[in-house]
Parts: structure tokens; C-alpha cells; sequence
């Protein structure tokens, strides 16, 4: 959820885990401008998803010691006074899950390009076995799901291994307007693998950081308003946040019904696009993702083209540039290398006439009230907690390690709210959709015959600051448009600040998926800027 709306708008340590422990054995801190030795010598360093499936298929690797491999790197840089904390619980039942996914290749079976993949998931995606899902939340401790989500359904189903929880901030960052992104009370703070002082963004904190720290092949994030998209690009990996309703949401921890959705999180285009088309499909749970059929695609890897800039058509969001010299400077850096891989790029003054963010506002107060007790009326009676009213009372009761750093104003403000057919909800929900879809992305699109429209992901890292919370410089305009209409969104890495990653956002029109990542696979291709962390103390 984007931190500095919340700003604007607004008028207001160590833990015991069930299952596997994580184990502090750090190598030496670095100092100043110097790599954590060994960091980078890891067997499976970059490896891609393809590489991964060969190396089982040729006998050189199984699922069980890729699984093994990434157990070993989470216990060795996610733990200690300077480690990651991207992982907030590991799988104890990974390595039996591993075993009988062998057991199945050695049978001629294989599922398909998950088929042994350790995969991380956000601490508010449920799973039904040994693992909590809390949402970083210590109100949610012991909180064990009855039935997995549809996205760990169809990940099982994958033959994927689902390795662990990441770390998030807590509640999906819909709790103050003064959060450190990537905090939880469960989790503690997330590092950024690249400067481990500066923020990692949010809400799907850990997912990126463990994807660029190689703890994971790849992970599951979730998205309101930028929680893919922004820490994938600060943490300078790829993420995807889907048209709502192309991913199944049901057994998500929700905040709005409208906007939510989950999405890939990888180190390579490829990646991203294998993994969505694993997650695809009508969840009957979900009934937004009826509007998929006939729309979604079990493998996206089939619009992968590293000639699809060719001919392309693509308006650049100018409102969205300006915060940053040095990111205009990659930013002018991609588009001249657009245009010379024969992408035509057209000027856009801004993409939507007005500012709706208090609208916008509005109806995430109001959906996140109602979905959260619709969700937490089916937890067990082992939970704490079965009402917004409940977790606010429980974090006045517990204001040590609940309300130690920042408040909880945003779940307050949430609770006041009425129902969802209070016509302040409403004409607000009308006047969102209307500016950012007819009148917005599709009215834009049309006038310009465009492909898709570019603007920055985000800034570069700030330094982590608990006191007085995040430092975004963007704005999210690069993201936000796309997620308040319910429409697609990719990053990619475009470059670096400092040595701090930064992205592009591409995003398009309903289901535009397949043209979205065959024009960010190009620029990939023709570009390729992922850098593998260092793990520095302090900013180059």
C-alpha cells in the first residue's frame, strides 16, 4: 500500500517458529563499501527456473538438495543482528514434500516447470498444514489456515515445494501512516540484501528480498497499491501484479476486494512468466476470476519475444518523472534504448485528469474493515482474534511489542466506517473506476493506439528509519494507476543509483498480461540490468 498517501491524507525481537528453526551463522559484518565475504559464492547464485528443471532432469540435482541448498542459505544470511529477516517461518514438512516430488520424476512423472521448486509465499497467503499465517501480525500468532489458499493450491499442483513464509509489513502496510515498510511485530524488520541499512519497500518485503538474495527460486507477493511492484523494483527483481481476477484471492488475508491481488516475484522476465501461468484459473471462491475465463493463459512464456519491441506503441507517463534526477537519467537511458530496438514512444502529459487518492482512501477503509472480519470470522477459536475491533483492543492490551515503533490509526479509521453500501463507499468506487479505467488507462490507450504506458517503478532505497517511517520519493505514479483500476502492472529492472536498483513499470489495459511481458522480456533481453546484491552497510 502506498505509504505517502496515507501521510497526506490522514487527520490523525526474537521469536520462537514452529517447525524448522532459523539459525544465526552470518558471515562478518561488512564495512563500509565491502561484500559480506561469501554472500556471492552460493552454489545456486542466479539460477533460473530452466537451469534448475535441467539439473534435476540430468541427475546433477534433486528436488530435495535444491531444497536443501536454499534451507542451508536462508540459515545463513536471514538470521543474527545484521541478517535479512525475509523469512518469518520455513516449511518443516519441505524436505518430505521434496522427497515425494523425486519420487514422482523417478517415475516418469513431472508436473510441468515447478515441477521440485522451492517457492516462498507472503505470511498472509494461508497455508493448511504445519505453518501459521499471521499477516506479521502477533495478534494472528497460531493462526493455522483450514484450507490452503487457491494460490497454494495451484502451486501444490505445480509440484512446487512450498518452502516458507516471508516476511511482510505487518497487515499488508494498512496500519499507520508513520510504518517502516517491511516491519511486522512477528517478523521484525526486513534488510535490503543491496545496503542492508536502507528499506526493502512493502508490503511484500521479504518475497523481494529473499528473491534477490537468492534464498528462493522465485516467491508469491500480494498487491494493493504497489506492494509488488515497488519492493520488486527496489530490491531490482522482476514482479507482476495481475489483473484482478486473473489470480484467485481466496485464503488471502484481504485489504480490498477491488484491488487485491497476489503475483510473481522472480529474478528473470521468464521466471515471472512461468510462475503466473501456474497461478491462473477460476477460483470458485473468488468470484472476481469468472471474468478470466477465456482470458488467461496456462503459460505465458509463449509471448516471450526478444524482438516485441519492434513496432510497439508505448506512451510515457512524463507526471511520473521528476523526483529523481539521477532516475530520469536511466530513465531516458531505457527509452533511447527502446526506440533503437524500434519501440515508438509517445509523450503523455499525465493518464488520468485530477487527484483521487482520498477517494481511493476511502474505499480501502472501507473493504478492509468489511473483508477483514468476513476473514477472520473463519479462523479457529486457538486465534486471539476474530474482529478489526479485536486486533485494535489487542494491540492496546500488548502496546510494548504492538505499538512500540508506530501507531494504528489506519485500523481505527477503518473500524468507523460502516458498511459497504454507505453511499460515501460507493460514489467514491464510481468515480475510481470511471477516472483510472474509461477515462484513464483504456480513454489513453485508445487515443494513442498504445501497446502499454512506461513510467518509473520507484526510486532507490531510503535508509530504514522506525521513528519516522518510509521515504518515498515516486509518489507511485508508476504502479498506482494501474492498481487503482484493477489492471496489469510489470517492473523490470531498468538500472541502479548508487548501486541501489531501480525499475520501470509497464501496465496496460484488463488481461494485457501476454503484450506486458513480451515488451518487458525484450527490453530484458536487449538490456539485461539485474545486478546480484552485495550486502553493503553503507550506500556506495
Amino acid at each position: 500500500m502506498k505509504r505517502r498517501t496515507f501521510i497526506q491524507l490522514s487527520t490523525l525481537g526474537g521469536l520462537t517458529l514452529p517447525g524448522l528453526t532459523l539459525t544465526a551463522c552470518l558471515d562478518p559484518v561488512p564495512s563500509s563499501g565491502e561484500e559480506t565475504a561469501g554472500i556471492s559464492t552460493f552454489e545456486l547464485n542466479e539460477t533460473t527456473l530452466e537451469a534448475l528443471q535441467a539439473a534435476m532432469a540430468d541427475h546433477r540435482l534433486s528436488a530435495r538438495s535444491i531444497t536443501e541448498k536454499y534451507l542451508a542459505r536462508i540459515r545463513a544470511i536471514n538470521d543474527g543482528p545484521q541478517g535479512l529477516n525475509a523469512v518469518i517461518e520455513l516449511n518443516p514438512e519441505a524436505l518430505d514434500i521434496a522427497d515425494a516430488l523425486d519420487r514422482e520424476r523417478a517415475e516418469g512423472k513431472v508436473r510441468g516447470p515447478l515441477h521440485g521448486i522451492p517457492v516462498l509465499v507472503k505470511d498472509n497467503i494461508d497455508t493448511a498444514d504445519r505453518m501459521m499465517t499471521t499477516a506479521g501480525a502477533l495478534a494472528l500468532e497460531h493462526h493455522i489456515a483450514r484450507q490452503d489458499s487457491w494460490v497454494v493450491e495451484r502451486l501444490r499442483a505445480a509440484g512446487a515445494i512450498i518452502l516458507g513464509k516471508a516476511n511482510l509489513s505487518e497487515w499488508a502496510n494498512f496500519r499507520s501512516t508513520r510504518s517502516s515498510s517491511g516491519w511486522s511485530g512477528r517478523g521484525g524488520q526486513t534488510r535490503n540484501p543491496y545496503v542492508l541499512t536502507c528499506n526493502t519497500s512493502g508490503s511484500s518485503s521479504g518475497s523481494a528480498a529473499a528473491v534477490a538474495a537468492n534464498m528462493c527460486a522465485v516467491a508469491i507477493g500480494t498487491e494493493t497499491n504497489g506492494s509488488v511492484i515497488s519492493p520488486s523494483s527496489i530490491c531490482g527483481i522482476v514482479g507482476i501484479k495481475p489483473t484482478v481476477g486473473l489470480v484467485g484471492r481466496s485464503g488471502i488475508i484481504p485489504i480490498s476486494h477491488t484491488q487485491d491481488t497476489a503475483g510473481p516475484m522472480a529474478r528473470t522476465v521468464r521466471d515471472a512468466a512461468i510462475l503466473l501461468g501456474a497461478l491462473t484459473g477460476v477460483d470458485p471462491r473468488d468470484a472476481a476470476t469468472a471474468a478470466s475465463e477465456g482470458k488467461s493463459h496456462a503459460d505465458y512464456t509463449a509471448f516471450l519475444d526478444p524482438n516485441g519491441l519492434q513496432g510497439a506503441r508505448i506512451g510515457v507517463d512524463r507526471s511520473a518523472f521528476g523526483f529523481h534526477e539521477k532516475v530520469d537519467r536511466v530513465l531516458e537511458e531505457t527509452l533511447d534504448l527502446m526506440r533503437a530496438q524500434g519501440a515508438e514512444l509517445i509523450d503523455l502529459e499525465r493518464v488520468y485528469e485530477g487527484n483521487i487518492d482520498h477517494e481511493e482512501y476511502q474505499i480501502l477503509l472501507y473493504e478492509f474493515k468489511d473483508g477483514l472480519n468476513k476473514y477472520l470470522a473463519g479462523t479457529t477459536a486457538d486465534v486471539a482474534v476474530h474482529s478489526l475491533q479485536d486486533i485494535i483492543d489487542f494491540n492496546l492490551a500488548n502496546p510494548e511489542a504492538n505499538l512500540n515503533w508506530f501507531g494504528q490509526e489506519i485500523l481505527v479509521l477503518a473500524e468507523e466506517k460502516g458498511d459497504l453500501n454507505t453511499p460515501e463507499y460507493r460514489e467514491a468506487l464510481e468515480k475510481v473506476r470511471r477516472l483510472t479505467r474509461d477515462e484513464g488507462i483504456d480513454r489513453v490507450m485508445a487515443e494513442h493506439r498504445l501497446d502499454a504506458i512506461l513510467a518509473p517503478a520507484e526510486g532507490p532505497a531510503w535508509t530504514t528509519d522506525k521513528v519516522n517511517g518510509d521515504r518515498y520519493l515516486s509518489g507511485g505514479k508508476g504502479y498506482g494507476t494501474a492498481a487503482m483500476a484493477g489492471y496489469p502492472c510489470i517492473t523490470v529492472p531498468a538500472g541502479a543509483v548508487h548501486g541501489l536498483p531501480v525499475g520501470i513499470s509497464l501496465y496496460g489495459k484488463a488481461w494485457s498480461e501476454p503484450t506486458l511481458l513480451k515488451l518487458a522480456y525484450a527490453f530484458e533481453q536487449a538490456s539485461p540490468q539485474r545486478t546480484p546484491p552485495r550486502f553493503l552497510m553503507e550506500i556506495i
